[in-house]
């Protein structure tokens, strides 16, 4: 390693899904990246990058680790052009520190952080989004220059303040999502928006449907479908809408639509965040639109987290979809919460809980006493095991394929013969840029999307 840097040995709290490294080194600046960048191209060895570490569970185990290059002593905000409405922040600065320095200044990052601790740097490199990218887009979208080392030690830039580019590439957009396979995020620079005045979340509870009800999709009362617009309202059935795209048209422009049920009998509740100028009579606009709805200051707990369990699941599809969904994931016992709005949601159970009835520990309000747990046809999650899982992964991305929605497994505690990632088009593609950027396939090898 370079003389400079600091570096230790690692121990069993560093490894990465299992693997531990030998050294974790510890750079401070963009320019020690770089130089353990270079001894580790000089040396062949494999380096894995790591924020808060909140998400370095998920995904598979890297096929090697030699050096966990922890971003932490990366911490300065860096510039804050208030009336540009720009941040530059090195990638080890967490999100809630971010927005503290932010807020002091009356503007905010509108990306929801949903796990504790993530740095400005794992938030870009697993892309997960939030409530808020229903309006304001994902990371993705606000990242305006980033600041990137790659695998050989070259500093490279891309975006705002731009000092060297890679020809031909928007770094941004490459790095965003890549789950450290191409190289170190060093430095972000996005795009903010001034601090919401005034918030106010509408909720409502949706009924749970039970065995002995219909399971079309839509038409059991637990269904979000089945609900009109006031204009259309005694229209023809062909008006009808689900609720969800009622609340996302509506011309009081919520700014998030969530859903959260927590297992099978569990009621399904609905919860809109409204923010800005006149909150409050824009919010009561959008409570008439949603049965039994309930206005208040505060989100509801599970606001904003993501649901607890061993297995996680992120789910995409296209939003009209949303209930078709909701109904194939129906009988795992799963906690099941995002944004039927922006078609994202995640998934999470664990087995002692699925074989057991219960649900996973949080928000359980509506579950009915004495209710019971029931198995899906083909997707039963008793006994659940790595063999068990696989099957029951290949069932649920069978039924989503059918509405053109797509299953991720992000975190499991089973590995061996899992296929965490399903079909993607875009494979040969992927493989290319690893290839442009990582030759020596040294960059978090094994660990995203084909074994890149």
């Amino acid at each position: 390693m370079p003389s400079g840097v600091t570096v230790r040995q690692a121990g069993p709290e560093d490894e990465v899904a299992g693997v531990r490294p030998r050294w974790v080194a510890l750079p401070e600046t963009t320019e020690e990246v770089a130089a353990i960048m270079s001894a580790a191209a000089e040396h062949d060895l494999a380096v894995v990058p790591v924020g808060g570490g909140s998400k370095l569970h998920w995904g598979p185990p890297p096929e090697r680790c030699d050096v966990l290059l922890d971003t932490c002593c990366l911490n300065q905000v860096l510039e804050h052009a208030e009336g540009d409405l720009v941040v530059r922040a090195q990638a080890g600065v967490t999100m809630e520190a971010l927005a503290r320095t932010l807020a002091a200044r009356g503007q905010e990052l509108a990306l929801d952080v949903l796990v504790e601790g993530a740095t400005v740097g794992g938030t870009l490199a697993t892309a997960i989004p939030g409530p808020r990218s229903f309006r304001y887009g994902g990371a993705r979208d606000l990242l305006i220059g980033i600041t990137v080392v790659l695998a050989d030690g070259t500093v490279a830039h891309s975006g705002g303040k731009v000092v060297k580019n890679v020809a031909g590439y928007d770094l941004g957009k490459l790095f965003t999502g890549s789950y450290g396979t191409l190289g170190v995020i060093a430095e972000a620079t996005f795009r903010l928006h001034p601090l919401a005045s005034e918030r106010r979340w509408i909720r409502a509870h949706l009924p749970v449907r039970h065995a002995d009800e219909s399971a079309t999709p839509g038409t059991g009362p637990g269904s979000l479908q089945g609900y009109a617009s006031p204009s259309a309202r005694g229209g023809p059935p062909q008006r009808k809408a689900t609720l969800a795209t009622v609340l996302a048209t509506s011309q009081a422009e919520p700014t998030a639509i969530e859903v959260n049920r927590a297992g099978d009998d569990a009621a399904c509740e609905l919860a809109v965040l409204v923010e800005g100028s006149a909150a409050e009579s824009r919010a009561e606009a959008v409570a008439a639109l949603m049965p039994g709805a309930t206005v208040g200051a505060e989100p509801p707990s599970w606001w904003g987290v993501l649901p607890d369990g061993d297995v996680l699941m992120e789910l995409r599809f296209p939003p009209s979809r949303g209930e078709a969904v909701l109904e194939a994931v129906h009988g795992l016992g799963a906690t099941v919460r995002g944004s039927l709005a922006s078609g994202v949601l995640w998934l999470a159970l664990s087995p002692s809980e699925s074989s057991s009835g219960s649900s996973p520990e949080g928000s359980s309000e509506g579950t009915p006493e004495g209710s019971s747990e029931r198995s899906s046809e083909g997707l039963d999650t008793e006994g659940l095991d790595s063999e068990g899982l696989a099957g029951l992964v290949a069932g649920l991305r069978a039924r989503l394929t059918e509405v053109g929605g797509r299953v991720s497994v992000l975190a499991s505690p089973y590995a061996e013969g899992l296929d965490r990632w399903g079909e993607i088009s875009a494979l040969p593609l992927m493989r290319r840029v690893k290839e442009r950027f990582d030759p020596g396939r040294r960059m978090s090898p094994g660990r995203y999307v084909g074994g890149i």
